[in-house]
């Protein structure tokens, strides 16, 4: 394992320690995890489990059908 010096300013290492006592791990494993949840490019499997829930959500289509034409853009 790595170590990491970081350097936060009073406010940040206030809320951090709160956290921390909040979560019941140590610093290292809560940082660890915050980076780990960062790093991550995927849906968490509770959001992934919403897909299709709403039976009654309108298609993209149908939702752009409702929208006015796009203003031009001015040139750069």
């Amino acid at each position: 394992m790595s170590q990491i010096t970081i350097y936060l300013d009073p406010k940040t290492e206030t809320d951090l320690k709160a956290a921390v006592e909040r979560s019941g791990v140590s610093t290292s494993r809560w940082i660890a995890r915050v980076i780990q949840e960062k790093l991550q490019n995927t849906w968490r499997p509770d959001v992934r489990d919403l897909l299709g829930a709403w039976p009654d959500l309108p298609e993209v289509d149908e939702i752009r059908a409702t929208q006015g034409a796009d203003l031009p853009r001015e040139s750069l």
